[in-house]
């Protein structure tokens, strides 16, 4: 029975048509409500179907967005290390750094550090007045090494430059700091006995090279730093040994 079947005043509807009609108008039929509720249920649904798939767009990008940051930021990091023979990133120590202008006392002219780093090295000589260089193969650290010379006030006497320092020549430099691992210190030895000139001074720190004898030690342990003279260093005699063909007697 529909409660609004009945007028008020106690009167009731006689005629069946318009029974009828009052009857569809205010208590709908079973089939009309579920009709309506077909109508609204899907467009519910749609509503919620599509605010999910934006927080889903929304999630993908932000994710996407994270692992392409994290891959342009560590790649540089990384690659250095896949190479046969490679030079990491280890910030040299506040020892390490007054070892190295310890060997620079008395000393002028140009000076390089390969494998730059963070820079320290290279703005620590340049306060001491020296025009220092720093190589460095990892983009970031060559940004972040310009930026802490402009902030120190040393960016004039300061050059930052993304090279890998296997394809530099160090010629022109009259003092050389490196921050070495053994694997690759025999192969440096060659390349600057062959480079620099007799004057240059070469600063080698946490590792020595393997064949030149060094003119200037100091510090211990991790922070020992040594300083080779090229005029009075020596390298060690790598000859090949000769096969010579036996003769007959």
């Amino acid at each position: 029975m529909c409660p609004h079947r009945g007028l008020p005043g106690g009167l009731w509807w006689g005629d069946t048509d318009l029974f009828q009609v009052t009857e569809n108008s205010l208590c709908p039929s079973p089939g009309a409500m579920s009709q309506a509720l077909a109508k609204e249920v899907p467009q519910e649904e749609g509503e919620r179907g599509s605010r999910r798939s934006s927080w889903g767009l929304l999630v993908t990008a932000g994710v996407g967005g994270t692992l392409v940051a994290l891959y342009a930021v560590a790649t540089p990091f990384v690659t250095p290390a896949l190479r046969k023979v490679c030079l990491p990133f280890v910030p040299a120590t506040a020892a390490q750094i007054q070892n190295v202008l310890k060997m620079l006392e008395n000393r002028n002219g140009s000076l390089v550090d390969i494998g730059s780093g963070d820079g320290r090295v290279v703005i620590a000589a340049a306060k001491k007045g020296f025009q220092a260089v720093g190589y460095e193969l990892n983009p970031w650290l060559v940004w972040y090494s310009r930026y802490c010379a402009w902030r120190d006030g040393v960016h004039q006497n300061t050059k930052f430059y993304i090279s890998d320092l296997w394809k530099v020549s160090f010629s022109h430099y009259r003092n050389v700091v490196v921050f070495g691992v053994p694997q690759m210190m025999p192969q440096l030895e060659k390349k600057l006995e062959e480079e620099l000139e007799r004057h240059a001074r070469v600063i080698a720190c946490r590792f020595p090279f393997p064949c030149w004898i060094p003119d200037h030690t100091t510090g211990e342990g991790i922070d020992t730093v040594w300083a080779y003279d090229l005029k009075h260093s020596r390298r060690c005699e790598t000859k090949s040994l000769e096969i010579t063909p036996e003769t007959e007697s």
